[in-house]
């Protein structure tokens, strides 16, 4: 099975048409249609629709593509294996993070690492839900937060410090929490079925029960209730950096306990063959996370 046919095939989906496959990739129309023959051909089965103006893939197209994507990809990453240095680095790199992350973080350190890597493109899936990383055919998951599963291949990338915090004007009518038990009678902004919050209190860790009038399934809306005066929210450092040096936030701190530090984490589908694009993106990102 010839990768220039494979290539074709999967250029002319996304087209979502022949010829303008064949013009992305310099091939007359002629040359287009005789590559997806033979395609068809070495498979024995037909791939799509075409007509003069559009084309469409067979159910037995639909079941190939995502495996035509995955060899081309493997046959990219194995020429950037034996390639020197890293400028050669190419194909699509998926990466999955929650939606603050992804947007405030990541997407900002995209840019710049994709201009380093011209024939490389990068595909940012933004969840606050946890994805399975290798039924999603994902190369890897940023996560904040201890993993619980230890099926999963972590690498720790930086600490996250984190903290309580709350509107000024808020704070000014409700008064400032000293203690954890203070936390009690405040409004405290959680997540849909959070009851209580973990803090470390010298060499253990307590629970201290909280509640509030607003919940939310959302950290972002957690972070806007935040803003808008409706309680203490706990939040990443980096999540509230520009609201703390506007003075939309300031820090609660208590006297007898802090917020513990649950670190940012790469997650891998496997442990065996990293491929270099994933190597060279979480370097990109530690260092990035050094410097924010």
């Amino acid at each position: 099975m010839e990768l220039a046919n494979l290539a074709l095939f999967i250029e002319a989906v996304r087209q979502g048409s022949l010829s303008a496959a064949g013009r992305r990739l310099g091939l007359t129309p002629v040359a287009a249609s005789r590559r997806l023959a033979a395609l068809e051909s070495d498979l024995g089965v037909r791939l799509v629709h075409r007509t003069t103006r559009s084309l469409s893939l067979t159910p037995e197209g639909e079941a190939f593509m995502p495996h035509a994507e995955a060899m081309l990809t493997h046959a990219d990453e194995g020429r950037a294996a034996v390639a020197p240095g890293d400028a050669s680095v190419r194909g699509l790199l998926r990466i999955t993070a929650s939606v603050p992350f992804g947007r405030k973080v990541v997407t900002p350190m995209l840019a710049r690492f994709l201009d380093r890597h011209p024939q490389l493109r990068a595909e940012l899936r933004l969840s606050d839900a946890v994805l399975d990383v290798a039924a999603e055919g994902i190369d890897v998951a940023l996560r904040i937060g201890e993993l619980r599963d230890n099926r999963l291949i972590g690498k720790r990338l930086a600490d996250n410090p984190r903290a309580l915090y709350g509107a000024p004007a808020y704070l000014a009518e409700a008064g400032m929490p000293e203690t954890i038990a203070d936390l009690h009678g405040h409004q405290c902004l959680t997540m849909v079925g959070t009851t209580h919050w973990a803090f470390a209190q010298r060499d253990r860790v307590v629970r201290q029960a909280v509640r509030g009038r607003f919940t939310a399934d959302s950290i972002e809306a957690l972070h806007q209730a935040s803003l808008e005066g409706l309680g203490i929210v706990m939040l990443s450092r980096w999540n509230v950096a520009a609201d703390l040096d506007a003075g939309r936030l300031v820090p609660v701190s208590l006297i007898d306990a802090i917020v513990p530090d649950q670190g940012i984490w790469g997650v891998l589908p496997t442990s065996r063959l990293v491929p270099a694009k994933v190597r060279l993106f979480l370097d990109a990102l530690v260092d990035h996370l050094r410097l924010a």
